[in-house]
């Protein structure tokens, strides 16, 4: 799966601090983006509203090729999903939602040109896009010069509060904090943390160090790969040389590398009675793909899982299975893309415009869903309360529900473990508080 990686040319946003300095990667070679519209309708090329006669435009930006592909496309199937149920209950203020899809290709600098293209040429109402920080880094520029907006369905690291961009994933305080809480208390307190070379793992990592600092447990150990990248052996290596009796494995890897990575640690005999792995990227679609046999027994920590039980997740289940087929499965970023989607909708319904971005972000602020993962709340802050939950890989394939929290968590998008955002909070209905306010 690393020749196709090995034939773009990566961008990767990251740094061992809370920067996102921009380190260019290259490998040389051609990609074809493609660009994709409803069933029933024919690419625009005119630039008109994005709400004109029976139709709302909205455009999908996901990595349909490359590394990133193999957890992407399946979000998009969620997305289209969502449309296709609110089309058929009448659409958007009466109107049909018209998509035009565009592929990021796991290629930053084509994410930031696509949603130039969709916003400009398309006349999009909004963009429903993006996995990776990277790629959420590469286009924050264009939809804050442009003044227009993304809705982003995947956790992320946090420390970053965009007016042009709603998260629908979640923050750290509700994934990767309380993880470690419940390694400490359940597992040991020696990590080795292991991720991919882009902003996320890294300051996801400089979070969970601060954690560990401040609860008496310790990092033995840190690495990374370029993403795409299967050379996982040294890795390997030095997590065996620095837990030698056992110890916490946590795995920010994405894309491919998840492969190589956990059949070789199978194979190493780091197995997840004396090497439980915790991954915050891998979840069913993941399993299914890099083989069941590798990652049984080994933890996620999620908001969602498909074998949540609430009357929304077993409606969500059936009908998506339904439409694409009863061997797929669903998972927590397909959720949140889900839920993304009919959030959008009710804040435009609320603003009672399509077109006025101002106005529907004001109207999203406060919106409530019965989610498939439990009821979520959208925040001043642009991010949603959500229910935190730790699996552990089972026999089929799914995860068993081995904790979570009683209920929704607020979000904090800055970190109070790291000194620089401590105290720090966002509000986007308080001109005077706005991205980042001392508390």
């Amino acid at each position: 799966m690393s020749n196709r990686l090995g034939r773009r040319k990566f961008i990767v946003y990251g740094s061992a601090t809370l920067g996102t300095s921009l380190l260019l990667k290259a490998c040389g070679g051609d990609k074809t983006p493609t660009t994709t519209t409803s069933p029933t309708t024919s690419p625009t090329t005119g630039a008109s509203p994005a709400a004109s006669g029976d139709t709302v435009k909205v455009g999908i930006l996901h990595s349909l090729s490359g590394t990133m592909a193999i957890s992407e496309t399946s979000v998009v199937d969620a997305e289209l999903l969502a449309i296709d149920e609110i089309n058929k209950a009448g659409g958007v203020l009466g109107k049909q939602i018209e998509f035009i899809k565009e592929d990021g290709a796991s290629d930053w600098p084509t994410f930031a040109e696509k949603a130039t293209k969709l916003i400009d040429q398309d006349q999009v109402a909004t963009v429903f896009g993006c996995w990776t920080s990277a790629s959420r880094k590469a286009v924050l520029p264009v939809f804050e010069s442009k003044n227009h907006m993304l809705w982003y369905p995947v956790q992320y690291e946090g420390q970053e509060c965009s007016k042009n961009i709603f998260y629908t994933g979640a923050a750290p305080n509700q994934q990767i904090e309380p993880a470690v809480d419940w390694l400490i208390q359940n597992k040991g307190k020696e990590f080795f943390l292991v991720g991919s070379d882009y902003v996320f793992p890294r300051t996801a990592n400089t979070i969970i160090k601060e954690q560990l600092k401040a609860k008496g447990a310790k990092t033995v150990g840190e690495d990374y790969l370029p993403l795409g990248n299967t050379e996982v052996t040294p890795i390997i290596t030095k997590i065996k040389q620095a837990l030698p009796n056992g110890g916490i494995i946590f795995n920010s890897l994405n894309g491919d590398s998840n492969v190589a990575f956990f059949k070789q640690i199978q194979a190493a005999g780091l197995t997840p009675d004396k090497y439980p792995t915790m991954s915050v990227s891998i979840a069913e679609e993941e399993v299914k793909q890099i083989g069941i046999e590798y990652l049984k027994d080994h933890y996620a920590v999620w908001n969602y899982f498909q074998t949540v039980e609430t009357p929304a997740n077993a409606k969500f289940v059936e009908a998506f299975k339904a439409k694409y087929g009863a061997d797929r499965v669903v998972n927590d970023p397909m959720e949140a893309a889900y839920i993304m989607v009919y959030l959008w909708k009710q804040a435009v319904e609320k603003a009672g415009t399509a077109d006025d971005l101002d106005k529907i972000r004001l109207a999203a602020v406060g919106q409530e869903f019965d989610a498939p993962e439990g009821p979520v709340k959208m925040f001043p802050n642009h991010h949603i309360s959500k229910t935190v939950r730790i699996g552990q890989v089972r026999d089929d394939g799914l995860f068993n529900i081995v904790w979570s929290t009683p209920g929704p968590v607020d979000p904090q998008p800055w970190n109070q473990f790291v000194p620089d955002t401590k105290g720090y909070s966002c509000d986007w209905t308080d001109p005077a508080k706005g991205g980042k306010f001392k508390a």
